[in-house]
């Protein structure tokens, strides 16, 4: 019960705020992918075009990225990475999170510490190898995780409070 109650302490003011996204910072969750399997969505286009063909910017392929990781469609999402410049962080978390979800947690480590290599103050980084420490049962590897967020500025943020609520609870989350 204690557990609980904290769990809920934590969460509650993330959940209320729509805090609770797979990005690093106050962002909300983001929405359904608008696309069938293989595809990304085109907002200069308004429509749906081949992922591998696709000549959108980074920043566009991150939003389809995270759309298609919040759905668990993780193998998908792993396909739009591909077409990310391979040393930015946000791809490296992103390779480390879902080769994570798919099982290969030794790639997702790897993928983890490139992004912090390349990106030391990368809390999300940071939050998602957390989690897969918990999972490890390495707890106290998890807290110089989040002490490490917040030594970056990440109080507050998603990255932080899921972390916390995974070493509280020993809950990860899917997202």
């Amino acid at each position: 019960m204690k557990q609980f109650i904290l769990a809920t302490a934590v969460a509650l003011p993330f959940m209320a705020s729509g805090a609770w996204a797979a990005g690093g910072g106050d962002e909300t969750a983001p929405s359904k992918p608008k696309c069938e399997t293989g595809q990304v969505y085109d907002k200069k286009t308004k429509s749906c075009v081949a992922a591998e063909e696709s000549n959108l910017d980074v920043d566009s392929l991150y939003e389809n990225l995270r759309e298609l990781a919040y759905a668990g469609r993780y193998a998908e999402a792993q396909a739009v990475l591909a077409q990310m410049p391979a040393e930015d962080d946000r791809t490296l978390t992103y390779l480390g999170f879902t080769s994570r979800k798919m099982g290969d947690v030794d790639a997702a480590m790897t993928y983890y510490n490139a992004a912090l290599r390349v990106n030391p103050a990368n809390v999300l980084a940071r939050s998602y190898m957390g989690q897969a420490l918990v999972e490890q049962g390495k707890v106290a590897d998890a807290m110089f995780q989040l002490r490490e967020i917040r030594n970056h500025g990440g109080s507050g943020s998603w990255a932080e409070a899921s972390l916390r609520a995974a070493i509280a609870t020993g809950k990860t989350f899917n997202y």
